[in-house]
């Protein structure tokens, strides 16, 4: 579960993120470290698993704090960020009861699936399953919000306002939103900011 001191005082988390390639897993694991690292924090982030290319499973970590494993364990992740629901599910023995997650609710179905040689789980099944083993999951359609944004690419930074909002990680908006800006070009900038900030309406109790 998430570390705190006994005077309630912020001491570490572990974060799981998990997608396809494709989706900017890798950039949204690059924000938090940097927003962590801004706002003060020691913060470490795995190597990348999988296959970046579109289409390939991408799994990536962020350990804030004082926690002295930078790799995220069996059981171990307080917060699995799954931009895509099937991903959610297969990334669930990575997470324990206490596990908080936001999920993409906006499917990609594999290749196996679109031959005709599987089928895709259903989605409301999905979250069902999520929401009885974890203690929260905020749900979204990244892809939709993303395009009302301006953009389907900026989805990944809509999951990623939710995450900010979910506040298991005490890092300030305008923390999030400077690190935003040094991402960015500032041509991209007012897309990605205003798809984190739908993210964050989402995200918010």
């Amino acid at each position: 579960m998430v570390k705190t001191h006994e005077s309630g005082r912020f001491e570490g988390v572990r974060l799981f993120f998990t997608g396809v390639g494709g989706q900017g897993t890798l950039l949204a694991t690059r924000l938090v470290g940097e927003a962590a690292l801004a706002a003060g924090f020691h913060a470490s982030m795995s190597e990348i698993h999988g296959m970046a290319q579109r289409g390939g499973v991408v799994e990536s970590s962020v350990v804030v704090g004082n926690i002295q494993a930078p790799i995220v364990g069996e059981a171990q992740a307080d917060v699995l960020v799954a931009f895509e629901p099937l991903e959610a599910l297969r990334a669930l023995n990575r997470c324990h009861a206490q596990t908080q997650a936001v999920v993409n609710l906006a499917p990609i179905v594999p290749f196996t699936v679109a031959a005709g040689q599987g089928s895709y789980p259903d989605i409301a099944h999905t979250v069902a399953v999520l929401q009885e083993k974890l203690a929260k999951v905020v749900t979204l359609d990244a892809e939709a919000l993303a395009r009302r944004a301006g953009s389907v690419k900026a989805a990944n930074m809509v999951v990623m306002g939710a995450v900010a909002a979910i506040e298991v990680l005490p890092i300030a908006k305008e923390t999030w939103d400077a690190c935003l800006q040094r991402l960015f070009p500032p041509k991209l900038y007012d897309l990605n900011q205003k798809a984190f900030n739908m993210g964050y309406e989402k995200g918010r109790p």
